[in-house]
Protein backbone atom coordinates (compact mmCIF):
# COMPACT_ATOMS: atom_id res chain seq x y z
CA UNK A 1 0.00 0.00 0.00
CA UNK A 2 1.26 3.44 -0.90
CA UNK A 3 0.81 6.24 1.63
CA UNK A 4 0.90 9.79 0.29
CA UNK A 5 0.94 13.08 2.19
CA UNK A 6 -0.86 15.98 0.54
CA UNK A 7 -2.20 19.42 1.42
CA UNK A 8 -5.98 19.56 1.55
CA UNK A 9 -5.78 22.60 -0.74
CA UNK A 10 -4.20 20.55 -3.54
CA UNK A 11 -6.46 19.31 -6.31
CA UNK A 12 -8.31 16.03 -5.68
CA UNK A 13 -7.02 13.22 -7.86
CA UNK A 14 -8.58 9.87 -8.75
CA UNK A 15 -5.21 8.39 -7.75
CA UNK A 16 -5.58 9.62 -4.14
CA UNK A 17 -7.28 6.43 -2.99
CA UNK A 18 -8.78 6.81 0.48
CA UNK A 19 -8.54 10.45 1.60
CA UNK A 20 -8.12 11.08 5.32
CA UNK A 21 -7.92 14.51 6.93
CA UNK A 22 -5.65 14.45 10.01
CA UNK A 23 -6.16 18.03 11.26
CA UNK A 24 -8.21 19.05 14.29
CA UNK A 25 -9.81 22.09 12.64
CA UNK A 26 -11.64 22.15 9.35
CA UNK A 27 -9.51 23.93 6.70
CA UNK A 28 -10.69 27.37 5.68
CA UNK A 29 -12.26 27.80 2.29
CA UNK A 30 -12.77 24.07 1.60
CA UNK A 31 -16.24 22.59 1.45
CA UNK A 32 -16.84 19.02 2.56
CA UNK A 33 -17.91 18.16 -0.97
CA UNK A 34 -14.70 19.53 -2.48
CA UNK A 35 -12.58 17.80 0.18
CA UNK A 36 -13.98 14.39 -0.88
CA UNK A 37 -12.95 12.73 2.38
CA UNK A 38 -13.27 9.12 3.39
CA UNK A 39 -12.55 10.05 7.02
CA UNK A 40 -11.71 12.98 9.26
CA UNK A 41 -9.61 11.78 12.18
CA UNK A 42 -9.38 14.90 14.37
CA UNK A 43 -7.78 13.18 17.34
CA UNK A 44 -4.70 12.36 15.23
CA UNK A 45 -3.86 16.05 15.09
CA UNK A 46 -1.34 17.43 17.57
CA UNK A 47 -2.76 19.19 20.63
CA UNK A 48 -3.19 22.94 20.36
CA UNK A 49 -0.27 23.39 22.75
CA UNK A 50 2.06 21.24 20.65
CA UNK A 51 0.90 22.83 17.41
CA UNK A 52 1.59 26.32 18.77
CA UNK A 53 4.94 25.19 20.17
CA UNK A 54 5.93 23.79 16.76
CA UNK A 55 5.12 27.12 15.08
CA UNK A 56 7.45 28.89 17.51
CA UNK A 57 10.22 26.25 17.27
CA UNK A 58 10.33 25.24 13.61
CA UNK A 59 13.97 24.18 13.95
CA UNK A 60 13.05 21.54 16.57
CA UNK A 61 11.44 19.00 14.23
CA UNK A 62 12.88 16.02 16.15
CA UNK A 63 11.42 17.27 19.42
CA UNK A 64 8.04 17.85 17.77
CA UNK A 65 8.02 14.26 16.45
CA UNK A 66 8.89 12.87 19.85
CA UNK A 67 6.17 14.87 21.62
CA UNK A 68 3.63 14.10 18.91
CA UNK A 69 4.29 10.37 19.11
CA UNK A 70 3.76 10.60 22.86
CA UNK A 71 0.42 12.35 22.25
CA UNK A 72 -0.65 9.49 19.98
CA UNK A 73 -0.72 7.24 23.06
CA UNK A 74 -3.70 9.17 24.49
CA UNK A 75 -6.78 6.90 24.38
CA UNK A 76 -8.67 9.10 21.89
CA UNK A 77 -5.70 9.35 19.55
CA UNK A 78 -4.80 5.67 19.88
CA UNK A 79 -8.35 4.71 18.94
CA UNK A 80 -8.26 6.87 15.80
CA UNK A 81 -4.78 5.57 14.98
CA UNK A 82 -6.34 2.10 14.92
CA UNK A 83 -9.01 3.46 12.55
CA UNK A 84 -6.24 4.78 10.31
CA UNK A 85 -4.48 1.40 10.27
CA UNK A 86 -7.82 -0.22 9.43
CA UNK A 87 -8.46 2.26 6.57
CA UNK A 88 -4.97 1.60 5.20
CA UNK A 89 -5.31 -2.18 5.31
CA UNK A 90 -6.26 -3.63 1.94
CA UNK A 91 -6.08 -0.33 0.05
CA UNK A 92 -3.79 0.36 -2.86
CA UNK A 93 -3.33 3.97 -1.82
CA UNK A 94 -4.05 6.18 1.17
CA UNK A 95 -3.70 9.96 1.13
CA UNK A 96 -3.15 11.78 4.43
CA UNK A 97 -4.41 15.34 4.17
CA UNK A 98 -3.33 18.35 6.22
CA UNK A 99 -3.66 22.14 5.96
CA UNK A 100 -0.28 23.25 7.39
CA UNK A 101 1.90 25.19 4.93
CA UNK A 102 5.13 23.31 5.74
CA UNK A 103 4.99 20.23 3.52
CA UNK A 104 7.98 18.50 5.13
CA UNK A 105 7.31 19.14 8.82
CA UNK A 106 3.77 18.27 9.88
CA UNK A 107 1.90 15.52 11.70
CA UNK A 108 0.83 13.80 8.46
CA UNK A 109 4.50 13.11 7.69
CA UNK A 110 4.89 11.35 11.06
CA UNK A 111 1.72 9.33 10.47
CA UNK A 112 3.00 8.31 7.04
CA UNK A 113 6.21 7.05 8.65
CA UNK A 114 4.14 4.99 11.08
CA UNK A 115 2.08 3.48 8.27
CA UNK A 116 5.16 2.80 6.17
CA UNK A 117 6.78 1.04 9.13
CA UNK A 118 9.65 3.52 9.25
CA UNK A 119 8.90 4.53 12.81
CA UNK A 120 7.86 2.27 15.64
CA UNK A 121 4.31 3.08 16.79
CA UNK A 122 3.92 4.51 20.26
CA UNK A 123 3.52 1.91 23.00
CA UNK A 124 -0.01 0.58 23.13
CA UNK A 125 -0.83 1.42 19.52
CA UNK A 126 -0.38 -0.30 16.20
CA UNK A 127 -2.17 -3.16 14.45
CA UNK A 128 -1.56 -5.64 17.30
CA UNK A 129 -3.16 -3.29 19.80
CA UNK A 130 -6.28 -3.07 17.63
CA UNK A 131 -7.03 -6.75 18.21
CA UNK A 132 -6.41 -6.42 21.95
CA UNK A 133 -8.65 -3.35 22.07
CA UNK A 134 -11.50 -5.23 20.37
CA UNK A 135 -11.14 -8.07 22.89
CA UNK A 136 -11.29 -5.62 25.81
CA UNK A 137 -14.38 -3.93 24.38
CA UNK A 138 -16.09 -7.28 23.80
CA UNK A 139 -15.35 -8.34 27.39
CA UNK A 140 -17.01 -5.17 28.71
CA UNK A 141 -20.23 -5.66 26.75
CA UNK A 142 -23.11 -7.14 28.73
CA UNK A 143 -24.16 -10.59 27.59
Amino acid sequence: MAVVVKRIYDKVSPNDGARVLVDRLWPRGISKKVAALDAWLKELAPSDELRQWSHEHREAWGMFRKRYLRELTRPEAAEQLQQLYHLARGRKRLTLLYAFKDEEHNNAVVLKELLDGMKKPPTGTGPAAAGASRLRKAARRPA
